[in-house]
């Protein structure tokens, strides 16, 4: 049975995205079956795998909108074990095509029921706001990985987060917990960062992972090559910080 974990921050630019791929790519590489959903319309998840979003004839909208299977729209990469519910451009009207709907809230998860035992994890890349499209994606989640940038804004804005996964938890999904605070984009030069880290570390003593991931140029090169961290450049600070996340996700799963 799948464990689902959605990657949620409505601050963009965190490392949301570069944290959902390349865990992803990690477990596929120990054996794990993965699936990895693209909720963002912007599609940067799926372009960082290597598939063109505007050569999609379905994508992740259909599911949600248009009732298409998930089998219809699923996508093997070229990674072993791995495989993409891709974006595309349409979902960025979805926000307002399922205020329509009836149980607009539960099509992610109902869509993705069929696929519990395909599967050992589900990870859901959401978008950098907390409309409809990331409501879907809590909905759908066991549990919640929250990447901070750290710098000053966004830790700000993690009070508005923790307020909707509290608001999903007790009306939506009872059972959508925290699953760790992920500090990434770390510069140890700046005294910012290391106060940032404090901060974190203090307000979530429980669920703040130990791994920090670094500013790196690497990590900001791989999406353009369609490639993972741990595949397109395995040596480098990014990759390394990224396998370490990994070994500590898997280790402390569900503890």
């Amino acid at each position: 049975m799948a464990r689902i974990y959605a990657l949620a921050n409505q601050k963009g630019g965190v490392g949301k995205t570069t944290t959902a791929v390349s865990l992803c790519a990690y477990l596929a590489a120990r054996g794990k079956r993965v699936l990895l959903v693209d909720m963002d319309p912007q599609a940067n998840a799926t372009s960082s795998l290597g598939i063109d979003k505007n050569e999609l004839e379905n994508s992740v909208y259909d599911v949600l909108i248009s009732s298409s299977t998930v089998d219809a729209v699923l996508v093997v990469t070229s990674q072993r074990g791995l495989d993409l519910l891709p974006s595309a451009p349409a979902l960025a009207g979805a926000d307002i095509e399922l205020i329509e709907l009836t149980g607009r809230e539960n099509k992610l998860a109902n869509a993705l029921r069929p696929l519990h035992a395909q599967y050992d994890f589900i990870v859901i890349d959401t978008p950098p706001s907390l409309g409809l499209l990331t409501i879907n994606a809590l909905v759908a989640s066991d549990g919640v990985v929250i990447p901070v940038q750290c710098e000053y804004l966004p830790l700000e804005g993690l009070a508005q987060l923790l307020q909707t996964i509290e608001m999903v938890h007790r009306s939506l999904n009872p059972q959508l917990r925290i699953r760790g605070v992920l500090m990434t984009m770390y510069d140890p030069r700046t005294r910012i960062a290391r106060e940032v880290v404090q901060d974190v570390r203090r307000q979530f003593p429980r669920n703040t992972f130990r791994t920090i991931i670094p500013r790196s140029v690497k990590l900001s090169e791989a999406p353009s090559y369609g490639e993972p961290i741990g595949s397109y450049a395995p040596d480098s600070s990014g990759a390394q910080a990224y396998d370490a996340f990994g070994q500590e996700f898997l280790a402390t799963e569900w503890q």
